[in-house]
């Protein structure tokens, strides 16, 4: 690390208000949201390693998929709830470079693996004939292992960037995490080129993987179309249930990468949806729609509340 790029030691992350008043009830709301997606993903892990029912690729892929929300959660969110009762809202340099590598490594990860997701589901509804042959168990291994290459290599470009800035005087980042859109802002150099470098890595990646996701669902949806059977329905709400994720993850990070010096306001509202809202609505939506993961749950719970009593299952 050059020295002389770290003239500034540490940073003050503003957060979402002065207020005392909304800061409290910002602290009330965060600490509720944070506990439901660590308890929500959670019951999801330990329902499909429990139930061999949900051993299947879909499952095996949202497994990983609420491990990544769980982590995405936690990488700011806990430090910004601490920090509205300490009332100590600084981050070191190092710190604030730590925060970018594992934002973009959670959020990169999971760009791939939803388009894992969305390949496991086009197979097994395009193709479902030869789904057991293409989606194997060490294809699945395989996708998740890629996943988080790709994450670790597009968080590692995205630090060394920010590793290259010379910061020289402004020290206050207008949010509640370090990310490179607003700190690379505070850099002495011209923000217009490193706008670019932002648009051309992130937001055009983010662009390019949405709207492949996008197709992708519209030839599942035109197939189901095509049959009225209750395996369709069952697919028709599985894929709506992906695409809701889908949506609500993208949208935000699109919007952020592709226009990095817009409104400090609308990218703190998009910032909030998508590293504290969006990682509780991976169990939210999978668990209210999805009819195995509520059989797996109703199992689960009769488990632990009769230990010693074996209960038959059935599956509709």
């Amino acid at each position: 690390m050059d020295v002389a790029n770290k003239s500034v030691s540490e940073f003050v992350l503003l957060g979402l208000s002065n207020s005392w008043e909304l800061q409290l009830f910002f602290f009330m709301v965060f600490s509720s949201f944070y506990v439901a997606t660590m308890v929500g993903n959670s019951l999801i892990v330990i329902m499909v390693v429990a139930d061999s029912h949900l051993h299947s690729p879909m499952y095996f892929l949202l497994t990983n998929l609420s491990i990544i929300d769980m982590s995405l959660a936690s990488f700011a969110t806990p430090k910004m709830i601490t920090d509205y009762l300490t009332g100590h809202k600084t981050i070191s340099f190092d710190g604030c470079i730590t925060q970018i590598f594992f934002l973009h490594l959670f959020t990169g990860t999971e760009i791939i693996l939803l388009m894992a997701m969305s390949l496991d589901r086009y197979i097994a509804i395009c193709k479902p004939l030869r789904y057991a042959s293409i989606i194997s168990p060490w294809v699945c291994v395989a996708l998740v292992v890629a996943s988080w290459v790709v994450g670790v290599m597009h968080s590692m470009s995205q630090v060394l960037f920010a590793l290259t800035l010379p910061f020289c005087g402004p020290n206050e980042v207008d949010s509640f995490f370090c990310d490179l859109p607003v700190v690379f802002q505070l850099a002495c150099v011209d923000t217009y080129v490193l706008g670019l470098f932002m648009i051309s890595t992130s937001g055009i990646i983010a662009l390019s993987c949405f709207m492949l996701l996008f197709n992708s669902y519209i030839i599942i949806l035109v197939t189901i179309k095509h049959h009225s059977s209750k395996g369709s329905y069952k697919a028709l709400s599985t894929c709506t249930a992906h695409f809701i994720v889908v949506f609500m993850f993208f949208g935000p990070c699109i919007f952020i990468y592709m226009w990095p010096l817009n409104s400090f306001l609308i990218d703190k509202i998009l910032s909030v949806f998508y590293t504290i809202f969006t990682p509780i609505l991976n169990p939210i939506i999978y668990t209210l729609r999805n009819q195995e993961v509520r059989t797996a749950m109703r199992k689960l719970k009769n488990r632990l509340l009769n230990p010693n009593k074996t209960t038959p299952l059935h599956y509709f």
